[in-house]
């Protein structure tokens, strides 16, 4: 039984090295900035390591779920999305067309960047909808055939900081 343990705790910190070696690689490598994008595919599979030898830990399923990636080695990403789920996705699963997810409670979508402007449309948390423009604490997207603005704090898929047009 000890000797089983033995192996397991050997298997277990071969695989932590070789995943900790690729992003550590990663991390030194110039010119490379945490940013956001998002899946292709309705079913991506999130490995533990970069690379197809390594096993698929989960298997994400939202076409065009905001992720962020933080780390990159050749062709594979290390993401995290929005729950926190962690692994390494080949970089041809994901786009860079921006999206994020409706956090928290139901959210007001409203038709200027401000908040007694009218209302649009309710997002329910979840709601993921495509991202156009962040500015001055707000950002212009589109969920369920509404078009309008929502609090950048009400989302996750965009920095507290990021302007972009």
């Amino acid at each position: 039984m000890l000797r089983r343990f033995a192996i397991l705790l050997a298997v277990a910190a071969t695989l932590w090295a070789r995943d900790t070696g690729a992003q550590s690689r990663t991390n030194r490598d110039a010119g490379f900035t945490p940013h956001y994008q998002s899946l292709k595919s309705e079913s991506v599979h999130l490995r533990v390591g970069p690379g197809t030898q390594h096993p698929i830990d989960w298997v994400l399923q939202r076409r065009h779920l905001p992720v962020r990636v933080i780390a990159e080695a050749e062709t594979w990403r290390r993401i995290v999305d929005s729950t926190g789920t962690i692994g390494w996705v080949h970089q041809q699963t994901l786009s860079a067309r921006r999206y994020a997810i409706v956090t928290g409670e139901p959210r007001t979508l409203r038709r200027a960047p401000q908040a007694d402007a009218p209302a649009v449309a309710k997002l329910e948390p979840g709601v993921i909808g495509r991202l156009f423009e962040c500015r001055d604490g707000w950002c212009r997207l589109e969920a369920g055939g509404f078009r309008g603005w929502v609090a950048r704090t009400e989302i996750w898929g965009v920095d507290p900081g990021e302007n972009f047009k």
